[in-house]
């Protein structure tokens, strides 16, 4: 069975293929391949074939990993911010995919907003991870995970009323954290960044 990287390899070949290639016969030989790679992710990945395939139709040009910005607020007592996702039930730092035109930091200060009420400021990186270089699940897309710590504004919290992503927000500890999003982030990471974000000289985390 190929690799998850190798089958994201065969999915990036014929991506390109179907971007730059204007031979008909070419192009009908990049599609029966962006095919064969959407069956075989989504045997990895447990995903429907239909609706990879449709993903990654949906994709052009040469592919790159994509950027997942989560953001790390302490409060006073330091305890961590975590959001309630809608789509598992389980927990995880505010974030989500950056948007062509907005910064990590526009990013950050943006999703902690939407999906808890809360003024933030950003203000340092803590951490460039790649996720196929940890204990996520599999993943269709290869993703690079940023990770930004937050100084808290206010604390008055809300949900954005267009925010249809998460339930709830609350304070944790770290050595209590409730069930967490895999997906997402993992337990040991939650804790290196409130570690991170804590102790300024320990630099960033680079894979």
């Amino acid at each position: 069975m190929p690799t998850l990287s190798q089958l994201r390899e065969l999915q990036a070949i014929a991506q390109a293929g179907l971007t730059y290639s204007r031979d008909p016969y070419d192009r009908e030989r990049f599609e029966r391949l962006l095919r064969l790679g959407a069956e075989l992710l989504a045997a990895q990945t447990g995903q429907d074939p239909g609706g990879v395939h449709e993903h990654l139709r949906a994709e052009r040009g040469y592919l790159t990993p994509k950027v997942d910005v989560r953001a790390v607020v302490l409060n006073g007592a330091g305890d961590v911010l975590l959001t309630r996702e809608r789509e598992d039930g389980r927990w995880s730092l505010p974030g989500g995919w950056a948007d062509p035109g907005d910064s990590p930091r526009e990013v950050a200060v943006r999703e902690v907003r939407e999906e808890t009420g809360r003024e933030v400021r950003a203000v340092r990186l803590l951490a460039l991870l790649d996720k196929d270089k940890h204990a996520h699940p599999p993943e269709l897309w290869a993703v690079y995970k940023v990770f930004i710590a937050c100084e808290l504004q206010s604390s008055e919290a809300g949900v954005h009323p267009d925010n249809t992503e998460t339930l709830e927000s609350g304070w944790f500890s770290p050595a209590e954290l409730p069930p967490l999003s895999l997906g997402r982030n993992l337990p040991e990471q939650v804790r290196r960044m409130v570690e991170l974000a804590q102790n300024p000289g320990l630099g960033v985390d680079v894979d």
